[in-house]
């Protein structure tokens, strides 16, 4: 007997739109005037997204956006209040994507069990969950606000297996960097590095139709 298989999705850059570079000329034009000013702003704001940056704090529920605001201030010499205002716009910007949203419509159709591992800032996490009705179909997950580490720590990939109840090797991960999802494989999981909708459809076909 086939055993099931389920979909775990990242949000940021699968299910929502996440462009830095695009948000900073929008809401920050006399700091990112143009490419090359936005992706050096996007540097020095989000430092990489890597686990000791200030941004990781604030994924992992460890700082509200007004202290958050403060230390990037401090530490990069803007303004706080530029800082905030790029804080205060990403819940917006966060756009959800129609194409990757049909996709999570149809395998919920087909009876496919989603599920959801993201870092997201609570307030974020909040916000999509109540402005999003397709998030029903993925009603269990982990946001590292929520649990106080963020990808690609090991530790959350273990509670987000703990909340599905299924075996790593029939969990399927949808990410956007590679790095997550080599992370993912190494405690067992299956994994789709995820460019668009469309490639990401063909590649979860082939793993769903692959007994675990």
């Amino acid at each position: 007997m086939t055993r099931k298989t389920a979909v775990v999705f990242d949000f940021g850059g699968v299910l929502f739109h996440w462009k830095p570079t695009e948000l900073l000329q929008n809401v920050v034009p006399h700091l990112a005037p143009n490419e090359t000013a936005a992706l050096a702003l996007k540097k020095a704001i989000f430092q990489d997204l890597t686990l000791d940056s200030d941004w990781a704090q604030f994924d992992q529920g460890a700082i509200e956006p007004h202290a958050l605001a403060a230390k990037i201030a401090m530490r990069t010499g803007l303004a706080q209040a530029d800082v905030a205002t790029v804080i205060a716009a990403v819940p917006e910007h966060l756009a959800a994507k129609p194409d990757t949203v049909a996709l999570i419509e149809s395998l919920a159709a087909k009876g496919v069990p989603l599920f959801f591992l993201s870092n997201m800032p609570a307030p974020y996490a909040r916000h999509l969950q109540s402005t999003h009705a397709f998030l029903k179909h993925l009603p269990v997950g982990v946001f590292s606000a929520d649990v106080g580490c963020s990808k690609p720590d090991p530790r959350i990939y273990e509670l987000a297996l703990a909340c599905t109840g299924m075996a790593a090797a029939d969990l399927v991960f949808v990410d956007d960097l590679v790095e997550n999802i080599e992370v993912a494989k190494s405690l067992g999981w299956r994994g789709v590095v995820f460019d668009n909708a469309a490639q990401c459809e063909r590649d979860l076909a082939v793993q769903l139709s692959v007994a675990a």
